[in-house]
């Protein structure tokens, strides 16, 4: 398939992301905003409409792709053996992938993961699903419980890898890490004694472990963290089951609290706004809160501006676009809220069954589904349909962004989706 020369992107002259870059799970913002212009809105398989390229990947897994300059890395999980069955010794591997013709740059096998030893996953999971994260030519690869590893980008060797904490999950892994200074943080939160970590960078070695503590009979949760700055000091806000914390990332003590009694299996990333902070609660039937983040101590009686129990998102991450919060429920229902109060602007049916965050971006919302359908939306207080496009092919990882373009990673490839 030809590429357009105009979309070759530039090598970087310098080892760290730049801000058309998209380093980690839900891009160089963390909440699902790209800055980028000439995004596509239509495409088609069958007439190879705006498809710049179709790359088949090895194995299953579901992290976001992640892009620097010219490459996209990813995680996936082999089976040993080549055939793909429930019960399978897996080789954990991280893939750098060419932005100009999808084809494999470098392949590198992280860990083994035994059959004998795995914990069962979600049939909606993968032991490939956190989402890498890169910073100064070094990717930052993480399988949950697994293990974590350090590599250099240009290569894939391992700087380092350690499997010390590992903890006994359920349904498999999903959140992904962050980096605030010097620390790579992920949350822990396993069947029992749930925690958030913070290794150093360099090093892989434990500096701060907080142990989280909540009336959540179901103790398992998925979420990524987020770090936001709140009056001028740093926040890591990390929601867990029955609880979300709001830690100071350089020691992991206690900022802030709000309890949500028995929410448990927490999924989507928390976005932050308007000097709030917007939380889904999980399952089993999942609230959205917004909470004023200034606070501490326990502050779930006097700072929870306000809650949303109808459509709210079991697994999509939610986003912000001016004064609207706009969030997906698992079902397909797209909801535009006033940011500020709580107030729906509609709920409407936009999509089928929907796991992948929304993404926003030059003008639009791009929703995609569990089958493949992405709908294309213009933000504002009115539902409005732009376009509708099918890849037929199962999809539960987030959207990428590279130069002008999409990625979309599906159960057996990455697409690269731009405008011919």
């Amino acid at each position: 398939m030809p590429f357009r020369p105009r979309l070759l992107l530039p090598l970087l002259s310098a080892s760290f992301a730049t801000a058309a870059d998209w380093p980690e799970f839900r891009g160089p913002d963390k909440q699902g905003y790209s800055a980028a212009a000439g995004l596509p809105t239509d495409w088609n398989t069958n007439f190879n409409k705006n498809i710049l390229w179709k790359a088949a990947l090895p194995g299953i897994g579901w992290s976001s792709p992640v892009v620097v300059g010219d490459k996209i890395y990813l995680t996936t999980a082999v089976p040993v053996g080549g055939e793909e069955k429930p019960v399978v010794d897996r080789s954990l591997r991280a893939l750098c992938v060419s932005a100009t013709d999808g084809k494999v740059i470098w392949d590198k096998e992280i860990f083994t993961q035994a059959a004998a030893t795995a914990p069962n996953i979600h049939k909606k999971n993968s032991h490939a699903s956190p989402t890498a994260l890169y910073e100064n030519d070094r990717l930052f690869v993480h399988f949950g419980h697994q293990g974590t590893a350090c590599l250099n980008a240009a290569d894939g060797s391992t700087v380092w890898s350690t499997r010390e904490f590992a903890y006994k999950p359920v349904h498999g892994a999903g959140g992904s890490p962050v980096i605030e200074g010097d620390l790579l943080i992920f949350n822990a939160d396993a069947e029992s004694n749930p925690a958030v970590i913070a290794l150093d960078k360099t090093t892989g070695k434990q500096r701060w472990k907080f142990e989280r503590v909540s009336d959540a009979k179901r103790k398992f949760s998925f979420s990524t963290p987020l770090v936001i700055e709140v009056n001028g000091k740093r926040q890591l806000i990390t929601p867990g089951s029955g609880v979300v914390n709001a830690l100071d990332p350089a020691t992991g003590a206690e900022i802030w609290k709000v309890r949500y009694d028995q929410g448990y299996s927490v999924v989507p990333r928390p976005v932050y706004a308007h000097g709030m902070v917007f939380v889904a609660t999980g399952y089993d039937k999942p609230t959205v809160i917004a909470i004023r983040a200034a606070g501490s101590g326990d502050v779930t009686d006097t700072h929870v501006a306000w809650k949303l129990e109808k459509y709210a998102p079991h697994n999509p991450s939610m986003v912000v676009v001016g004064d609207e919060l706009y969030l997906v429920a698992d079902n397909g229902i797209l909801s535009c809220l006033d940011a500020k109060t709580g107030t729906a602007h509609y709920q409407e049916r936009c999509t089928g069954p929907i796991s992948a965050s929304i993404l926003a971006a030059d003008g639009k919302l791009y929703l995609q589904d569990e089958k493949g359908l992405s709908v294309v939306v213009k933000p504002g207080k009115t539902y409005t349909v732009l376009a509708k496009n099918d890849l037929a092919e199962r999809s539960l990882a987030s959207y990428g962004v590279v130069g002008d373009d999409l990625l979309i990673r599906t159960e057996q490839h990455l697409w690269r989706v731009g405008m011919k």
